[in-house]
């Protein structure tokens, strides 16, 4: 087992022995299990999928949505610093897909990098926790 710690501005969200934890950086996904050589890597926006015993099913697994952050890997210990992260059943899908409509219409409308930029921002964001939702719709059947 694995000690996996992901800590948002807002303080610890998930603190949990776990098996595996795949989890999203710039350079690709990468699996930790026990063991694991020690690393530092930049978390990209994406989704962290923990499996929690050995030979558990993918429908069993925890999602959780994040926008990128800070990863460190070493002594069986897995440390994730995000700005924000929103665990699976933390998220209401009809209130993401309103956020993603408005944020893919302040694209449209930008007139500016700066305008451009943050839509961009708010799209990857809200894709993430549609993503996230729809993981967790389909480990309810």
């Amino acid at each position: 087992m694995v000690h996996l710690e992901l800590v948002t501005l807002s303080g610890v969200k998930f603190r949990q022995q776990v098996y595996e934890v795949q989890l999203p950086t710039t350079e690709g996904i990468i699996g930790v299990f026990k063991d694991h050589s020690p690393l530092v890597a930049m978390a990209a926006p994406g989704v962290i999928k923990v499996r929690h015993k050995a030979g558990e099913p993918d429908d069993l697994q925890d999602f959780i949505a994040t926008n990128g952050g800070v990863i460190e890997v070493g002594d069986d210990n897995i440390r994730v610093l995000v700005d924000e992260a929103d665990l699976a059943d933390e998220i209401n899908e009809k209130e993401v897909e309103e956020a993603h409509a408005r944020a893919l219409k302040l694209r449209s409308e930008a007139k500016d990098q700066t305008s451009l930029d943050h839509a961009q921002s708010l799209i990857d964001r809200s894709s993430v926790r549609l993503q996230v939702a729809n993981l967790k719709r389909r480990r309810r059947k």
